[in-house]
């Protein structure tokens, strides 16, 4: 089987496609014949060695996978050969073959293609954990959105409208912009080209009472002083590549709340609540409400310029790999 391997770190350009022996499970393991691999902004982290985890080499990036169950190990019993399923092994997915212990996969909606089983989990499962469980968002609040356009930007701005709330999405593009306004956003800031804290007093009247922020830099600030009283910041990812050093006073004075997001170590801490959010998500997109936009596809031998077109910021939704 083909693989897309990591043999040492360093740019999606050192990354190579080479014929692999095929994979055999171990026991509560299952080996899955890949048909498509989301592309995630930790991919592009893991194969630098900036990343929470370090795999050894030579590695396959790609944490997000879907397919066909093709061999079971010892002791599955949830799954059979031939189920389609969603997998979330953190790494192994711009693979033919992927490894995977039994408990990171899950059969897949009989209404669901592989591109969108691999493309959910890692942008609406962290989207929904960070709205529903960290920010517990409520109908009629407003919701920023920073990086609006990005995967789980873009999620956030889906389950925001969702969850009953008003949403603001901000971006570095008109064209960005405007898939956001698909998607149901009630106000928009190009912050390439505007004031992020006063186009917010412009559109708010106030303040804005959660801010989703997968980017970080020079744009967090002003949004955690557009924060109303006993407002939510949810700190998702740096994007920008800068970690900002906040005022500690502001949240002081808002009686607002600095919160961390980690999808992954929430999923692996809190099993039967994350299995929870899968069905509340599977729920949302069988009613047609939640629907992840996939912006394009990449064989395998393309996947470095996927990561390469995620890493300069040139992504709207989702990019899946397709083995």
């Amino acid at each position: 089987m083909k693989a897309l391997l990591c043999k040492q770190y360093g740019p999606p350009e050192t990354l190579v496609v080479e014929e692999l022996p095929a994979l055999h499970p171990q026991k509560n393991q299952v080996v899955i014949a890949v048909k498509a691999c989301g592309v995630n902004f930790p991919d592009t982290l893991i194969i630098q060695g900036k990343y929470q985890f370090k795999p050894p080499f030579p590695f396959s990036p790609g944490g997000e996978a879907a397919g066909v169950v093709k061999e079971l190990g010892e002791e599955v019993k949830h799954l059979k050969v031939g189920d389609n399923v969603f997998a979330m092994p953190g790494w192994g997915g711009f693979a033919e073959e992927l490894v995977v212990d039994a408990n990171r996969a899950f059969r897949m909606p009989p209404s669901m293609d592989y591109n969108v089983a691999a493309s959910l989990m890692y942008t609406y499962g962290t989207s929904y954990h960070a709205l529903k469980d960290r920010a517990q968002l409520k109908a009629g609040e407003t919701l920023l959105v920073l990086g609006a356009a990005g995967g789980v930007g873009l999620a956030a701005v889906n389950l925001g409208k969702i969850m009953g709330a008003k949403v603001i999405a901000a971006a570095s593009s008109d064209e960005k912009l405007a898939l956001c306004k698909e998607y149901g956003a009630d106000g928009l800031i190009n912050y390439s080209k505007e004031d992020l804290r006063e186009s917010l007093k412009t559109l708010t009247g106030g303040g804005v009472d959660v801010v989703y922020d997968p980017v970080g830099g020079s744009y967090a600030e002003p949004a955690l002083r557009a924060l109303n009283w006993k407002g939510r910041y949810l700190v998702v990812g740096f994007a920008a590549g800068q970690i900002p050093a906040l005022p500690f006073n502001l949240a002081l004075l808002k009686g607002s709340s600095i919160v961390g997001v980690f999808w992954g170590a929430f999923a692996e801490k809190e099993p039967k609540a994350n299995f929870q959010n899968i069905t509340e998500l599977f729920e949302f997109y069988q009613k047609g409400t939640l629907k992840p936009y996939i912006q394009k596809t990449y064989s395998l031998a393309e996947a470095p310029q996927a990561l390469n077109d995620m890493l300069e910021r040139r992504v709207m939704g989702k990019l899946v790999v397709t083995p």
